[in-house]
C-alpha cells in the first residue's frame, strides 16, 4: 500500500526545519510515502483560488494514481477527529480491504473547494485549532508512523 500527500503550496524557506521533519517520518515508515506540492502562483480573488486549488489537487491526485483501490483522506477542520488508536484502525481496514493507495489532500490557507470535500473517503480534522500547513504535514506524517507502529505492536506509542 501506497501513501501519499498531496498539498497546496510549497515547502521551503522558513519551512525547512518542517520539510526535514516530514521527510525523518518518510524515512521511518515501511509503506511508501510520497508529498507532492501544488501551487497557483496567479494572484486570484480568494473563492477562484480556492477552486483553482482544488482544481490543481485533483489533477494531482488522479495523475498520480497507478491503478487500484484508492481512498482519499480530505484534511478539513470540519472532519472527523480520530484518535491515534482509531486512525490506526481506519488505515488496518483500507489496507485489508485491499487498497493500494491511500492519499491525503491538505488545502490552501482558505481550505477546500467543495469538488475536493466530495472526493473524501474521509473528511479528517486534526483537531480544533488551525495549524499552519507546513506544520498539518509533520503532524500527519508522524501520525501515519505512529499507525504503522500501533499496528505492528511496537511501543512507540502509549495510552
Amino acid at each position: 500500500m501506497k501513501l501519499r500527500i498531496l498539498a497546496v503550496g510549497k515547502a521551503g524557506g522558513k519551512a525547512k526545519a518542517e520539510a526535514m521533519l516530514v521527510e525523518e517520518y518518510r524515512q521511518r515508515l515501511t509503506w511508501p510515502l510520497t508529498v507532492q506540492e501544488v501551487e497557483e502562483k496567479r494572484p486570484l480573488p480568494p473563492a477562484a483560488l480556492k477552486k483553482r486549488e482544488g482544481e490543481l489537487l485533483l489533477t494531482a491526485l488522479a495523475a498520480g494514481h497507478k491503478g487500484g483501490r484508492q481512498v482519499v483522506v480530505v484534511l478539513d477542520e470540519r472532519g472527523k477527529s480520530l484518535g491515534s488508536r482509531d486512525f490506526a484502525a481506519r488505515i488496518r481496514a483500507w489496507r485489508d480491504e485491499g487498497a493500494a493507495e491511500i492519499a491525503f489532500l491538505i488545502g490552501g490557507a482558505d481550505g477546500h473547494d467543495p469538488a475536493v470535500r466530495e472526493k473524501a473517503d474521509l473528511l479528517l480534522s486534526l483537531g480544533a485549532m488551525t495549524w499552519p500547513h507546513q506544520l498539518v504535514r509533520v503532524l500527519l506524517s508522524e501520525q501515519l508512523y505512529r499507525a504503522q507502529q500501533i499496528l505492528a505492536g511496537h511501543p512507540y506509542h502509549r495510552d
